[in-house]
């Protein structure tokens, strides 16, 4: 029923951010309360019986729902972002897009050794930036618990790249 309703109210964009993508845009959603409400109770329900110390979410999307996300399983959230977007000491991971590379990064304090994260973001395509993230949780010597998407891109293969971290993947919706 979730999944019907994300893909009902997903936006289609052709050519987006360049020629021969179809991108999945979710801000419809956003002007749906009662879906949002929705989409962060199932996403919470889907992580039933998992340990889960810390939420991180990726930006930008990621933290649209991951900090409510996080309040609903009563643990923190921790925001990834893009070099240079942190104002305190950061560690770096540097990762291969397409079309050149990008850099993210995570206050050196924002987890502990030992903690479990569950990453969320709101679409798994290739799986280079969540690598990406994963790299970092096991820099600062905490463990990927689980991973936590609204939208699957399965005909990228994203899943493939990240259950060398964990097999817990979550998403809502699978295309």
């Amino acid at each position: 029923m979730i999944e019907s309703k994300i893909k009902s109210t997903v936006r289609d964009v052709l050519d987006f951010p360049k020629q021969g993508i179809v991108f999945k845009d979710i801000t419809p959603i956003l002007k749906d309360p009662v879906l949002c409400q929705e989409i962060t109770a199932a996403l919470a329900g889907q992580l039933k019986g998992l340990d889960i110390d810390v939420v991180a979410g990726i930006e930008s999307r990621g933290f649209l729902f991951g900090p409510v996300l996080a309040q609903l399983l009563n643990v923190p959230f921790v925001p990834i972002r893009k070099a240079g977007k942190l104002p305190y000491k950061t560690v770096q991971q540097s990762y291969d897009l397409e079309y050149g590379t990008a850099t993210i990064e995570v206050h050196e304090d924002a987890l502990l050794k030992g903690q479990r994260v569950l990453i969320h973001d709101d679409l798994l395509a290739t799986g280079g930036t969540v690598v990406a993230v994963s790299e970092l949780v096991k820099q600062l010597g905490a463990e990927v618990a689980g991973y936590s998407f609204i939208i699957a891109l399965e005909f990228l293969n994203g899943k493939a790249r990240l259950t060398p971290y964990s097999d817990k993947i979550f998403s809502l919706a699978a295309y």
